[in-house]
């Protein structure tokens, strides 16, 4: 089976400057890959050059086979590409309706379906979207982004702000939409525990490097490893 993204060797920044380099990723339709670090270590940035709004420094980004072009994102949202913005990017002052139904132009989507994988937003299609939860948001982001029928999901930070029970519930949606519609999953965060939930495999960036990668068994398994990753340290030295 082909495999729907394949990053090698990309390095990734701002103006020249570099944020994260060599990073070599690959995933496969279905399958989650969580990127965790602290902050700052270059995780949105990654996202960011995969979706097309930021032109590689190095390397290349495949999207079942073709390179995506730099600076398009318009055209990789086109092709299946689609980004979770970690402050969701709702259009407030518009219905969940409307919002589900923008974003799910020039695709056969409905409206049921997301009801269906989210039926907390059935009971709130006439409310404006600034005046959800922002559990609720958090559910109508990804709904959005599921109207748009992507091949590749990029999430970035779905915890925010969000108390762990909702986290909690988010999860297995998620699963399950990669399970049975064959998504694969970029899913970024700062909190292990979360993403291991979750995720097939784990990569661990800090410092503009990737530190760790594993599959979410191995990471768990080597948390004192991985959290001392993320400071730049030898497990050892903690």
């Amino acid at each position: 089976m082909s495999n729907v993204l394949v990053c090698e060797q990309l390095a990734c920044g701002y103006g020249g400057s570099t944020v994260l380099r060599d990073v070599d990723l690959a995933l496969a339709p279905g399958e989650i890959v969580a990127v965790n670090g602290p902050n700052g270590a270059g995780k949105t940035t990654l996202l960011l050059t995969i979706a097309g709004f930021l032109a590689p420094l190095a390397g290349t980004v495949r999207v079942d086979g073709d390179a995506v072009a730099p600076r398009q994102p318009a055209k990789a949202n086109r092709r299946g590409i689609v980004l979770v913005p970690d402050d969701r990017s709702l259009f407030t002052q518009m219905t969940v309706r409307e919002n589900l139904r923008l974003s799910g132009r020039g695709t056969d989507a409905t409206l049921e379906e997301i009801i269906d994988l989210f039926p907390g937003l059935g009971s709130r299609l006439d409310f404006r979207a600034g005046l959800l939860s922002g559990g609720e948001q958090q559910m109508l982001a990804l709904g959005r982004a599921l109207m748009r029928r992507p091949r590749l999901l990029l999430i970035d930070e779905m915890s925010m702000g969000l108390a762990p029970i909702i986290v909690e519930g988010l999860l297995p949606v998620l699963r399950q939409v990669c399970e049975e519609r064959g998504v694969a999953v970029v899913l970024v965060e700062q909190h292990l525990h979360v993403s291991a939930r979750v995720a097939d495999r784990v990569v661990v960036i800090a410092h503009g490097d990737v530190v760790y990668t594993g599959t979410a068994t191995e990471a768990e398994r080597d948390r004192a490893v991985v959290e001392a990753a993320y400071l730049g340290l030898s497990a050892a030295g903690r």
